[in-house]
């Protein structure tokens, strides 16, 4: 199986299965909620005669976006916002209803690739990290988070064992000079982070919570979620690629919810008195499914990605999720 190069440069993750699950057919409406570099956009496109909607917090990938949606006229639908928002965006225009949405919530590798957006520590750049373009920077948490504050962001975003020790050092370089670019950040990590057996970067974990919380990617997730399955109509389908541990568990919890698979409450629990409604929704994947070996060796991006699928229940009626 091969993983096409998109025009763009772009590689989109686990291509095959994403249209499998989302299975795109002549005259649906989709939205492709993270637009990215458009990889999953163009193949959702030419997959069938359907028309796609396509929502990113960043102009600069919306602005990329013109040529598809140039070469699909009347199909491509993009619009710039954050997906949690997505009923609103999409109420805008006049769409209530969907047959399936697609969401990949890995950072592109358009902004991991560009020093100037400061994602990575693998380039000198300025220790930004927002997908938007306002809000607080990196390099403004580091400058003003209290020590507990900075090592509990750490602790919680990055699963940083270190995370009291990396803090400690951070405030103590940071009454020296200001910190505000990434490898100024990344070698201030390393001075205190030994490398580990995994092999991976000592200051892979701070740079993923940092980016977390500048973005506030988990609670984006659980918005995108909730309004997502609202929008599907009966035999929707909803598709998400996950890329670390924190969003997995995430989309794991919410989509067994939802197809009525979250363990009884307790018998003492007076919810376990409560009629159960029956579930509106089935998990089209047992677990999440993983790249295949081609794809993970070919792509090093791909080999941390998870793909979890569900798709409503043709006859049902709606109830609220818990939050």
């Amino acid at each position: 199986m091969t993983h096409a190069l998109q025009p763009s440069g772009h590689v989109p993750v686990m291509l095959p299965q994403v249209l499998r699950h989302l299975s795109p057919a002549p005259g649906a409406v989709l939205l492709d909620g993270t637009f990215g570099g458009g990889g999953y956009a163009a193949a959702i496109l030419d997959a069938a005669p359907c028309t796609l909607w396509a929502i990113d917090r960043d102009p600069a990938a919306i602005a990329r976006g013109a040529a598809l949606a140039a070469r699909h006229p009347g199909r491509l639908h993009l619009l710039q916002g954050r997906f949690g928002d997505m009923v609103g965006l999409l109420a805008e225009r006049g769409v209530g209803r969907l047959d399936g949405v697609v969401l990949d919530l890995g950072v592109s590798s358009f902004q991991i690739d560009d020093p100037a957006r400061g994602f990575s520590f693998r380039a000198d750049g300025p220790l930004d990290m927002r997908m938007a373009t306002s809000g607080p920077t990196a390099a403004d948490l580091v400058r003003d988070l209290p020590e507990a504050e900075l090592a509990d962001t750490l602790y919680r975003f990055g699963e940083e064992r270190l995370s009291r020790r990396i803090a400690r050092a951070v405030v103590a370089a940071r009454a020296e000079a200001p910190i505000t670019t990434t490898l100024q950040l990344a070698a201030i990590i390393r001075r205190v982070a030994p490398p580990d057996r995994s092999g991976i970067d000592p200051a892979t974990r701070s740079f993923q919570a940092l980016r977390i919380r500048v973005n506030d990617e988990l609670g984006e997730v659980e918005r995108a979620l909730h309004q997502a399955v609202s929008l599907l109509l009966p035999g929707g389908r909803l598709v998400v690629v996950s890329f670390h541990s924190l969003e997995d568990r995430l989309v794991k919890r919410f989509m067994q919810d939802a197809a009525g698979l979250a363990p009884a409450p307790s018998r003492h629990d007076p919810r376990s008195l409560m009629e159960r409604v029956p579930a509106e929704f089935r998990l089209l994947t047992g677990g999440a499914e993983r790249p295949d070996p081609e794809e993970a060796r070919a792509n090093p991006r791909a080999r941390s990605a998870r793909l979890r699928a569900l798709a409503r229940l043709a006859a049902t009626h709606h109830r609220e999720l818990p939050a």
